[in-house]
């Protein structure tokens, strides 16, 4: 019988919290930028990482529909938090990026190019439903026949370190979408994170041989069989006490039938058409671009920004916009996220992050509105004509 000649992977270690500064030195020695979650304006954030210390220890969040905020936790765990106001598409997909730009020559010609983008990150303290959302990205940034290059720029050469859910927050709903609290694919390394009576440390496992490289340069113990269980039924745990949840399987055919569905009405009669929804949600991935110039003339930029479907102008044609009112521009969204996404890319577009509830202004439950819908189309109100549409 041929020997198994695949690189071995390193067993679960236990890595004590005063050691993470030893995980930013071996990031740092490889060239990496480190991003991760860090206390700013009032929450949670993603942004560069100089060192372990920037880590929000001792920081939760309180969230419900509508309502996101700070609190104090009792332990200093430093991953303690459920998502915040942004995802890992800040990073990878952000929010404006310069395609190009140009200048004038002395001979009247233009000269210029696209910007360079030379940054390697590491991705500290990516949560499971994140890991299922980069993947979503990845099929529809880079997966088809054309890439996009400001984001293959950022996604190539990524270290990801994930770290799963102990404790959920209110709106969260991985577990229904089979997105988490476990993150069981798509890491370098994993780390579960534990405060308790025997001290702060983590439970760090290699997904790659990247991982594993840097893992073995950490200051780790031996991970015993009761920390290792004590981890798993901490994540079980965490997916047991979410309070929301989406029928994943039965989302396309429900939408398709409900296009005609009085509870649009309803749902209207509530959102602002603001787009909060559509910027905080790790998969949404809409583009328009705008020129620019100085006023020389001389010097002109093209940039990329996020759009929104629920931009007046997003389907702006001549005459004016498809999707005039904001019961239409809902239905598209909620249908392509939960829907047509399946036609399209083969999965949901939703991971169960909850973000679109919480910074929701008006306290829009994606969750709720599915409820309604089903239960309007039970008791038939929402004829469907077979075409779909």
């Amino acid at each position: 019988m041929a020997s198994d000649t695949r690189p071995q992977t390193p067993a679960p270690a236990l890595l004590d919290a005063a050691a993470l500064p030893a995980l930013f030195g071996a990031l740092e020695a490889r060239g990496y930028t480190v991003m991760g979650p860090t206390v700013r304006d009032g929450a949670i954030v993603i942004a560069e990482l100089a060192s372990a210390a920037d880590l929000p220890y001792g920081w939760g969040v309180e969230t419900e529909a509508g309502r996101y905020r700070l609190r104090r936790r009792e332990d200093g765990a430093a991953f303690g938090h459920s998502a915040g106001p942004q995802s890992w598409k800040t990073v990878l997909h952000p929010p404006r990026a310069m395609l190009w730009s140009a200048d004038r020559t002395p001979d009247g010609s233009m000269a210029g190019g696209e910007p360079e983008h030379a940054r390697r990150y590491a991705l500290l303290g990516v949560r499971p439903c994140d890991l299922a959302a980069i993947a979503v990205l990845d099929r529809v940034l880079t997966g088809g026949r054309y890439a996009d290059p400001v984001y293959a720029g950022r996604r190539n050469g990524n270290l990801v370190i994930a770290v799963e859910c102990t404790e959920p927050g209110a709106v969260c709903f991985c577990a229904s979408m089979g997105t988490g609290p476990h993150a069981d694919a798509r890491f370098d390394l994993a780390m579960t994170e534990t405060a308790d009576d025997q001290g702060h440390r983590f439970l760090i496992r290699a997904g790659t041989p990247a991982g594993s490289e840097i893992l073995a340069e950490l200051p780790v113990r031996a991970a015993g069989d009761a920390d290792i269980a004590g981890a798993a039924r901490a994540v079980a745990d965490a997916a047991t006490r979410m309070t929301r949840s989406l029928p994943a399987n039965e989302l396309p055919e429900l939408l398709a039938a409900s296009r005609e569905s009085a509870h649009w009405d309803d749902v209207a009669s509530r959102c602002l058409t603001c787009g909060n929804c559509t910027m905080v949600c790790p998969t949404c991935f809409c583009t328009t671009t705008e020129d620019v110039t100085d006023l020389t003339g001389d010097h002109a930029e093209r940039w990329r920004r996020w759009d929104s479907c629920f931009d007046l102008d997003f389907t702006h044609l001549h005459g004016g916009s498809v999707r005039a009112s904001g019961q239409a521009r809902y239905r598209q969204w909620i249908t392509h996220k939960l829907g047509t996404w399946h036609d399209q890319f083969g999965s949901s577009g939703c991971v169960g992050c909850g973000r679109c509830i919480a910074w929701c202004p008006a306290g829009i439950d994606i969750t709720r509105e599915v409820a309604a819908l089903s239960a309007l189309q039970r008791a038939g109100d929402a004829p469907d004509d077979g075409t779909g549409r």
